[in-house]
């Protein structure tokens, strides 16, 4: 077998050109495109996945606070960087606009052979209003805030605010201008967040006067005539609440969606038990709680985030999504967490009034990351994560078995480091990025996760079902009887990942995290049942090609009977048919 072996489908060939950073065309701006179910980050003409990470809300405020922070993002196998842009920092003065900060962070970036997705601090951040500039905070006239029970302000600004608004979306634009005019061709920056996990706290909705005449008036037209036409496919928490009220077509917010919060009632900061029971605690967090107050506001912020983005994009068209605080456990109350943000349950109705943003984002540190991943790309929505832990098992799940465009841990300064976790996972998903590339979105591509003591799970990848069984950190059984023998428990044992894609009829291409997983084939179609292994090779693509690095047989491959993928060791495999 030569040393290097062509990827067998050759539209993917390039795709590792944009995840190492290879010289690129201006074959256009970034863009979205769908391939099969998933939907990928289309760079210069070829899928980029975000190794990725975002600092901390004000690391990047300076170019020399910066410049130590560069090479310990690049030695952490970061191919693209989560930055903030203030509305403060950037219009200091009313229509004085300042971008020397935003020329110096895309200079760095290319320098450091890194992309860039900018966060729009704008009108909020983490439910208020501390990045909005000083001459908006102090003339309260104009850009009117919040009012929360019993008439109480806080630093949040008002959805009601329209020259608030139009004020954000003019300083939005301008900054949109201006990275078209200095980054159109090297395309450096990527995507755009806009807002930063918007919503009420404190409060289940705003009780403002003009709040208050907008809830107490009919719903939108629009907004009935969009859950009309997507009726059958609404999302199963708010088609429940709409169908509670008999589908009404029209009415009050109330009329159409329930009674809100009643007013005897106070938020309290967390909904940790009591108030709730144990089992509400366990559960109310996947729920709607006083659905109307919630989704009025999620309309509202969807209104207002759709004139921002809007105005953004009538300048430079980037992929521009809006990220969400989420619901859980000890934050399972509108208000508790921000209320009107884009969690999942009103999906729709960020889409019936945002349509120009792209992609609804979670910030997921919850445990229940699969079931959080799969709630959010219910009906189509791309999955991109723009904060969450370094998991490094969460890294394979994203992309192999949700098709995420990308994946960022916060304050990412804190962590990346060549001996990492994270990194580890990171390199995987680079060696391995044309193969998960060219098959995202198909029925040939998966991830799973097993722990010590799980039972061997069955998969069914391209002809053949897997049983794939946890090994741990040990040794590479050399025998196929010495696998029947189950480990010794060891209560530090890591959680396993792996990412299995099958690139052709009997090619496949394996990487695992945190423990290694053994693997055991059984053909699914006519022919010859006992399957044995071809060729076995740690490798990695290079601009395209898969080099092997080191071809393994013997010891290593259970005498050609037993598959042992190891952590953090790429694999391709092929595998044959004997009687």
């Amino acid at each position: 077998m030569n040393s290097v072996v062509r990827f067998s489908i050759m539209a993917a060939c390039a795709a590792l050109f944009v995840i190492q950073g290879y010289t690129q065309s201006d074959s256009g701006v970034p863009h979205l495109r769908k391939q099969g179910t998933a939907t990928q980050l289309i760079v210069d003409g070829r899928p980029f996945l975000a190794l990725a990470g975002e600092l901390g809300n004000n690391t990047a405020t300076s170019l020399e606070n910066m410049q130590p922070i560069w090479p310990k993002l690049v030695s952490g196998n970061l191919n693209c960087v989560l930055v903030a842009i203030s509305w403060a920092q950037m219009e200091p003065t009313e229509g004085k606009y300042g971008f020397a900060l935003v020329d110096g962070l895309i200079q760095e970036a290319r320098r450091n052979n890194l992309k860039l997705v900018f966060l729009w601090f704008g009108s909020w951040k983490n439910g208020l209003s501390s990045y909005a500039p000083y001459w908006v905070k102090t003339d309260y006239k104009r850009y009117p805030r919040i009012r929360i029970k019993g008439g109480k302000t806080l630093e949040l600004l008002s959805t009601f605010g329209d020259a608030t608004r139009d004020a954000d979306a003019r300083a939005y634009r301008a900054l949109m201008r201006h990275i078209k005019e200095v980054d159109s061709v090297p395309h450096t920056v990527l995507m755009m967040q806009v807002e930063n996990e918007v919503g009420v706290l404190r409060d289940s909705r705003d009780r403002s006067a003009p709040s208050n005449k907008s809830f107490a008036g009919p719903v939108p037209k629009e907004l009935m005539d969009y859950l009309e036409r997507h009726k059958d496919t609404l999302a199963p928490e708010l088609r429940e609440v709409w169908a509670a009220q008999g589908f009404r077509t029209s009415g009050t917010w109330e009329e159409v969606f329930g009674p809100g919060k009643p007013d005897s009632f106070d938020v309290p900061i967390q909904t940790k038990s009591p108030p709730m029971s144990a089992e509400e605690h366990e559960t109310s967090w996947r729920k709607l709680h006083w659905p109307v107050d919630e989704i009025f506001m999620a309309w509202n912020y969807a209104r207002y985030v759709n004139t921002v983005v809007e105005a953004g994009k009538k300048e430079y068209d980037l992929p521009m999504y809006v990220n969400a605080w989420l619901q859980q456990p000890n934050h399972a109350w509108p208000g508790t967490y921000p209320s009107g943000g884009p969690v999942p349950q009103v999906y729709d109705i960020w889409r019936a009034g945002a349509p120009s943003v792209d992609i609804l984002a979670p910030d997921l540190y919850l445990e229940y990351f699969d079931e959080v991943c799969a709630r959010f790309t219910r009906n189509g929505n791309p999955l991109f994560i723009p904060e969450t832990s370094t998991n490094a098992t969460n890294v394979l799940s994203a992309f192999g078995k949700f098709n995420a465009i990308g994946f960022s841990p916060f304050f990412i300064e804190r962590s990346p480091a060549p001996d990492t976790d994270l990194s580890a996972a990171y390199g995987l998903v680079w060696q391995l990025a044309p193969a998960i590339a060219a098959q995202q979105g198909k029925e040939t591509i998966a991830a799973v996760r097993l722990n010590q003591g799980d039972a061997p799970l069955d998969l069914k990848l391209g002809n053949y079902t897997m049983t794939l069984s946890y090994v741990g950190m040990g040794r590479v059984p050399i025998a196929p009887d010495q696998s029947a023998a189950p480990a010794a428990h060891d209560p530090k044992a890591p959680e396993a990942a792996a990412i299995l894609i099958a690139a052709g009829p009997d090619e496949f291409y394996f990487g695992s995290v945190g423990g290694g997983i053994r693997i055991a084939f059984a053909p699914t179609t006519p022919g010859p049942k006992i399957v044995g292994l071809g060729d076995v090779q740690q490798g990695k693509f290079v601009q395209g090609e898969w080099r092997v690095v080191r071809q393994l047989g013997g010891d290593d491959t259970g005498q050609g009977e037993i598959l042992t993928v190891r952590p953090n060791v790429p694999l391709r495999v092929t595998v044959y048919r004997y009687e």
